[in-house]
């Protein structure tokens, strides 16, 4: 994962502004073929992981009319997109490449082991060109993101 601590920090909290007109964009690429419960899984795991590393994505927590508390959402949204697992493996590695992005993935292994601590070790006996990769998430500057995953199609 590519941790931008300069850019995260700077980012503008624009909760006034439709997702499609902020100039940041957040996408999370599923393998297509997965079952659909590995690809939640998958999701969930890089959401976490993503809220983690840029905690300013995260809004306000708010109130229902009720006055039950509700936490807060990514302000950004977050769009989940399907591809092979040939691309999702491709957009990953161009990815990795792009300065301004904060690039999050999501290992078979991960999905494997019930121990995190196995996974730590399996992930450290592995390498990146043997890794098969089963959700890349993107956060970063919107033409880039786009540039990389314009193309494909919403997770359905």
């Amino acid at each position: 994962m590519t941790v931008l601590d300069n850019w995260a920090t700077g980012l503008d909290y624009r909760p006034d502004l439709p997702t499609r007109e902020l100039p940041v964009k957040w996408v999370i690429v599923i393998d297509r073929d997965l079952p659909r419960g590995l690809q939640a899984n998958a999701a969930a795991c890089l959401a976490a992981a993503v809220g983690n590393a840029v905690p300013a994505i995260l809004g306000a927590d708010g109130a229902d009319a009720s006055g039950r508390a509700h936490s807060g959402l990514p302000w950004t949204g977050c769009t989940v997109l399907a591809a092979p697992a040939a691309v999702l493996r491709r957009v990953g590695e161009e990815a990795a490449a792009v300065p301004d992005l904060v690039v999050t993935d999501m290992a078979t292994i991960a999905q494997r082991t019930t121990v995190y601590g196995d996974y730590l070790g399996e992930l450290a006996r592995t390498g990146s060109e043997d890794l098969t990769y089963l959700a890349v998430s993107l956060l970063g500057p919107r033409a880039d993101v786009e540039r990389l995953t314009g193309r494909l199609p919403l997770l359905r």
